[in-house]
């Protein structure tokens, strides 16, 4: 059975969420992408997908949102051992330095995207991630070759050991 991946996108401002999901469509061939206003609906896509046999690569997370905060959402991902792996993005104009530290320290933040941000930025952010999530996880790296690193998935191809002939 083939592996699926999924990408989280968690926004409460709806347009600002269509935004960040439209933005993400040329990862959909290789990816599925999830959007969620909040945690409670980004906890049941998770759990949902994860029942399936999915697994999810990255999280893009707003920080201020109704209820739980992104910053709290990713340190709860980062402490269960189903999404400890995932790929965490914090992508907001208001985390102060003390929800940064949290994130860095308790939710093993992997980047930081400030908004407003820039498609290209964005697409480059997403590309390194996914391609470090995929080279630690995925056993069959050539589905991703036409969306993410092709350099660094060639190279790990390079390192893997070769299958007894």
């Amino acid at each position: 059975m083939k592996q699926q991946y999924m990408i989280l996108c968690i926004e409460d401002e709806r347009a600002v969420l269509d935004a960040l999901v439209r933005d993400l469509e040329p990862f959909a061939a290789a990816f599925r992408i999830e959007a969620a206003e909040d945690a409670t609906d980004a906890r049941q896509a998770v759990d949902d997908f994860l029942s399936g046999g999915g697994r999810l690569a990255l999280v893009l997370a707003d920080h201020v949102m109704p209820g739980m905060t992104g910053v709290d959402f990713l340190v709860s991902l980062n402490a269960d051992p189903r999404t400890s792996s995932s790929r965490k993005v914090l992508v907001t104009a208001q985390a102060g330095l003390a929800d940064t530290i949290k994130a860095v320290n308790q939710a093993r933040l992997h980047h930081y995207i400030a908004k407003p941000w820039t498609v290209e930025n964005l697409h480059d952010v997403v590309r390194e991630q996914l391609t470090h999530y995929v080279i630690e996880r995925a056993s069959d790296l050539l589905p991703f070759m036409n969306v993410l690193d092709t350099q660094e998935l060639m190279q790990a191809l390079r390192e893997r050991p070769h299958a007894a002939e």
